[in-house]
């Protein structure tokens, strides 16, 4: 209210009732909002085509119902030394799911992993 009016205005209500509608616009508010959830999918760097196609798959689902996906490629021993096709074989992934989602982190090496994430485009 305007607290430079003579007299001063209030307005008299049923304090009941006014808590339990802003506790009902509350609860709607959270119905009505829609909860972005990060989804991982783990790759190797022998992964073969059909596995590869098989990923891709639940990523398209994670991207079309709405979810970020993180694309984690784990490298064992070796494997390390040739981080190279690592990035490669994330990347390739990331080919199959361009049409529904863009890159929100480039692929980037930490420890023995190399992290991808992928967030879905807009409707």
């Amino acid at each position: 209210m305007n607290s430079s009016s003579s007299p001063p205005v209030c307005k008299i209500l049923n304090y009941g009732k006014y808590k339990f509608d802003s506790i009902k616009k509350e609860k709607e508010i959270k119905k009505n909002q829609k909860i972005t959830e990060l989804k991982e999918i783990q790759l190797s760097m022998t992964i073969d085509k059909h596995d590869l196609d098989v990923k891709a798959k639940h990523g398209k689902r994670f991207l079309e119902e709405g979810n970020k996906v993180k694309v984690v490629l784990r490298m064992k021993g070796r494997q390390q030394a040739y981080a190279d096709n690592a990035i490669n074989v994330v990347k390739n992934f990331y080919t199959i799911l361009q049409d529904l989602g863009s890159i929100d982190k480039e692929p980037e090496i930490i420890g023995k992993n190399i992290i991808l994430i992928i967030t879905p485009k807009n409707k």
